[in-house]
């Protein structure tokens, strides 16, 4: 009985703390007044959205890309936190997968600067890749 009044306290202290959350200041050292840090962040999260709205709308009119991309849009409802980490994980292989071939297609063409800049995009791929990894093994190990 009273483990299950103690994980209830837990639980409900949990989603308070989500609730407070957007509200709660940082820590963050800075030499900004406190009002100043909040109004910058207010000012930055409408910018970051807006570049956020922009960048999806481009993408949705861009006829060009929808038709031919490789990795699949999730349209699911809900979606646990290891099958996320999971599906990026194997959707950043897949990336990783078409940056070889399109690097494949520079060689043929002796195009090195864009074969240069995409070995970039696959390391970078690849240390995603390898981060989502370990993310998921480390918590279904324990």
């Amino acid at each position: 009985m009273k483990d299950s009044k103690t994980n209830k306290t837990m639980t409900n202290k949990s989603k308070q703390d989500l609730v407070n959350r957007p509200n709660a200041p940082l820590a963050t050292p800075t030499d900004l007044k406190a009002g100043a840090t909040k109004d910058i962040a207010g000012a930055m999260n409408l910018i970051l959205a807006n570049i956020f709205a922009l960048y999806l709308k481009t993408k949705n009119f861009h006829w060009h890309i929808s038709p031919t991309q490789r990795v699949l849009d999730s349209d699911a409802e809900y979606v646990e936190p290891m099958d996320m980490l999971a599906e990026l994980r194997d959707d950043n292989n897949t990336l990783a997968l078409n940056f070889r071939e399109v690097r494949d297609v520079c060689d043929e063409r002796r195009d090195i600067a864009s074969a240069s800049l995409i070995e970039v995009w696959i390391d970078e791929t690849k240390r995603r890749t390898w981060f989502l990894f370990e993310s998921i093994r480390q918590n279904t190990a324990a």
